[in-house]
């Protein structure tokens, strides 16, 4: 099987699959957005690189949510329940961390299987 690395760069790749699963690298939003501008920002980069993976938003096994303050879980969660796939879920974590810069409000990461 061979790895495949989508928008590779110095530091990392956008992604990453291999044989039938898909790791992406944390997606962050426009620095200067508010959380729900940042959080739509980030779903459709995930799933423009679930596309270049072969695969979509209906085959993400978990997410893992990180949010500069959980004062946002809401705004955040808003934006997420119109984007999620209902019928396939994913397991989801979120917590509050302290992000790469104090623009970024939202920073999500997901593992997706690729048929």
């Amino acid at each position: 099987m061979s790895i495949t690395r989508i928008e590779p760069g110095a530091r990392m790749s956008q992604a990453v699959a291999y044989g039938n699963l898909v790791w992406l690298a944390g997606q962050v939003g426009n620095p200067g957005d508010d959380v729900a501008a940042q959080t739509a920002t980030v779903l459709a980069n995930i799933d423009r690189l679930l596309a270049a993976a072969g695969t979509d938003k209906s085959k993400i096994l978990s997410a893992t949510v990180w949010l500069a303050d959980m004062a946002d879980f809401a705004a955040m969660n808003r934006v997420w329940d119109g984007w999620v796939d209902l019928a396939n879920p994913p397991a989801r974590a979120t917590g509050e961390s302290k992000l790469a810069t104090p623009d970024y409000l939202v920073e999500i990461i997901v593992v997706a299987a690729r048929d």
